[in-house]
């Protein structure tokens, strides 16, 4: 038999199982309706896999819907059509390493324009509302000019001189819109310094005593003009140049003032590295910065995240047929 059950244990037995039993919804009077993402976004993020065919001897380009050349047409990852090199725009120079994308495939964002607000956060200008330091800069310049002249009379050895920026605000303005949109489009920030990272070249690598048979040194005044053009470019009066998109070329600059010869435009920068590391680099903009006598240790400028206006004017990223 069971053993018997007083009253209080069977309350205390019938209360302990009120409060472990799980609390009843209440039925809500109208579900909320799901929020549905349009099938074109979702395959936008959708991950992709391309089946390998078993022939490719029937791919055209779609721009020119031609199949010659077939050793210069390029396989998108994503759709599998072909576009020769020299259709694109910007044409590309050299085959791409690793997986490559169509521009229809790639999503690349159109080049925008920005504010006046955006363009001084963007180069990050300091602002300043003394308007005596303008015209002291442009009376340095006059000066730095004539004394620079009487030194190329006397030593025979040319000067550089400081850029003029346009007198306008606002064509100033327009002018360095032009290179945010620039480097907004090669997905590119701005900087007027090299950069050291840790996985790169450090910054004890970057020194004039590796330099094989020795590097030359700038003079006083070409220093003078140098931390010139820095102050110039800090406060926002860049060069009179202009970035413009060629269907062909790419971004190119152009002239949007009268610029002398030996004129310092811009230092060129970017991520610094070693010459070993970007052998198979496909960056068309890459500058020699040491060549030490110990081949491995030489270092390059690479322009492909950060950099200024040098990376448009170095004329290294221009192809043409």
């Amino acid at each position: 038999m069971a053993p018997a059950t007083t009253v209080a244990e069977a309350r205390r037995l019938v209360g302990s199982r009120r409060r472990t039993e799980a609390p009843r919804r209440r039925p809500s009077p109208s579900p909320s309706p799901r929020k549905m993402r349009p099938m074109s976004e979702i395959m936008a993020r959708a991950r992709y896999a391309v089946v390998e065919r078993a022939d490719y001897s029937d791919i055209i380009c779609e721009q020119c819907g031609s199949g010659e050349h077939p050793d210069e047409l390029l396989l998108c990852d994503k759709c599998d059509k072909g576009f020769h090199m020299k259709c694109l725009r910007p044409i590309v120079a050299r085959v791409p390493i690793g997986s490559w994308l169509c521009p229809k495939c790639s999503g690349h964002r159109r080049v925008r324009n920005f504010s006046q607000k955006k363009i001084i956060d963007f180069f990050r200008i300091q602002k300043s509302g003394d308007g005596k330091k303008k015209c002291t800069s442009n009376q340095d310049i006059k000066k730095r000019r004539r004394r620079s002249g009487s030194l190329v009379l006397l030593k025979k050895r040319r000067r550089l001189l400081p850029f003029i920026p346009s007198d306008d605000p606002n064509q100033r303005l327009k002018q360095m819109g032009t290179l945010a949109s620039a480097l907004t489009a090669m997905q590119m920030e701005f900087s007027d310094d090299l950069t050291y990272s840790h996985c790169m070249a450090p910054r004890s690598a970057n020194q004039s005593k590796f330099e094989d048979g020795g590097m030359q040194v700038l003079s006083k005044e070409d220093m003078e003009t140098l931390e010139l053009c820095r102050a110039m470019s800090r406060r926002g009066e860049c060069p009179p140049l202009t970035v413009v998109f060629d269907s062909c070329e790419g971004f190119t600059v152009e002239a949007d003032g009268q610029i002398k010869d030996m004129t310092l435009i811009a230092e060129y920068t970017g991520d610094v590295d070693y010459i070993k590391n970007r052998e198979n680099d496909d960056c068309d903009s890459m500058m020699t910065l040491l060549l030490a006598t110990e081949p491995s240790k030489s270092l390059v400028i690479c322009p492909d995240k950060r950099g200024n206006i040098a990376r448009f004017i170095n004329g290294i990223n221009n192809h043409t047929l």
